[in-house]
């Protein structure tokens, strides 16, 4: 179970890793290219990061890896805390990103440039925190968790998880998804090219 564990948490990081990616890559045709918004596709992309990341991916590791971990061993307390800290923060952190979306798209003076600002601190805090996650964090459940917390952990992250984050949810995100990867233009996505 542990390998099933692994590969559920990982995928997740991959597919906000690929989110993360490509909002930094539009920003940088925007900004560079003078490449015209798709407010609907970065609307998607922020939305899926709250409601995945927020509401359904950090709450999994707090309530089964991380708990399970600090029932096991004192070795991991900082870096729980750590990473609990900025699943904490992460969301004040997705309002400012929303907060500075809105207002490039109404249109306010320098809007582009608080966006692009707020988009890349964010998508570094993200990738920070990913990073903190399967080079200290993993290393240390894989050290000190019994094969019982694994069945718990792979339980609660898949399918069958527990009822609060259950079945629906993970067909919704991965509905959303694909939306956005057929909304984002190559080479992040499959959808149509846009134009300067």
């Amino acid at each position: 179970m542990l390998n099933h564990a692994l590969a559920i948490i990982h995928d997740e990081h991959r597919s906000l890793g690929a989110v993360l990616h490509g909002l930094r890559f539009l920003v940088r045709e925007m900004q560079g290219k003078n490449a015209a918004p798709d407010f609907k596709l970065l609307w998607s992309m922020i939305y899926y990061m709250d409601a995945f990341s927020e509401r359904l991916h950090n709450p999994r590791e707090d309530t089964y890896l991380f708990a399970r971990l600090k029932a096991r061993t004192h070795e991991a307390d900082e870096i729980i805390h750590t990473l609990e800290r900025q699943h904490a923060e992460g969301a004040s952190h997705l309002k400012q990103l929303e907060q500075a979306l809105g207002q490039f798209e109404a249109g306010m003076p320098g809007g582009l440039e608080a966006f692009a600002k707020a988009a890349e601190e964010h998508i570094e805090e993200a990738w920070q925190h990913m990073s903190l996650e399967e080079k200290v964090a993993i290393p240390l459940a894989k050290k000190h968790l019994t094969p019982e917390d694994w069945i718990s952990i792979a339980e609660a992250f898949g399918e069958n998880g527990d009822p609060r984050f259950g079945a629906k949810p993970d067909h919704e995100f991965r509905d959303l998804f694909s939306r956005i990867v057929n909304l984002a233009p190559p080479p992040i996505g499959v959808g149509p090219a846009h134009c300067a």
